[in-house]
């Protein structure tokens, strides 16, 4: 997959959760040189995007993610980049928790077990949505100042 601020972030953020929940101190450690190297990435493509060094169209890439919409909605991901980068985080946390019960998926009560599974699938939607989001939020804001920049005062 070809690297977008939302996937740099979305890796950022699972990273800070893995960190969370270590206690080993080699793992520690190389998580802790995952995210300097992760911070350093988003610094620098936030840098290239806003100079132009990045062209518009690798600012985004969509999931295209193909799925059944009836019965698998969530609430609109939307605000700032500030707000969109807190739900990926928060839907980060609920992925990682969910998924936690699939490790030991024989120990779910056969009717929680759909419901598991059912979770994990909007929340994986809404975690593509949030990196679309971000992607999309960065290529406008782009977009707009390159379009202030050029287009001046007439002459």
């Amino acid at each position: 997959m070809a690297e977008t601020l939302g996937s740099l972030c979305d890796k950022l953020t699972v990273v800070k959760l893995k960190q969370y929940h270590s206690d080993n101190p080699e793992r520690l450690e190389s998580l802790t040189r995952q995210e300097t190297q992760l911070k350093a990435e988003i610094d620098e493509f936030m840098s290239a995007a806003v100079t132009g060094a990045i062209p518009p169209e690798r600012l985004m890439f969509a999931a295209n993610k193909v799925y059944k919409a009836e019965g698998n909605t969530f609430a609109d991901i939307g605000g700032g980049m500030g707000d969109v980068l807190s739900q990926l985080a928060d839907v980060n946390c609920k992925i990682w928790h969910e998924q936690e019960k699939v490790y030991d998926f024989e120990k779910v009560p056969v009717p929680e077990k759909d419901k598991v599974i059912k979770n994990l699938a909007v929340l994986n939607l809404m975690r593509n949505k949030c990196i679309e989001t971000i992607d999309r939020t960065l290529a406008e804001s782009v977009g707009s100042k390159k379009r202030r920049r050029t287009s001046g005062p007439p002459r």
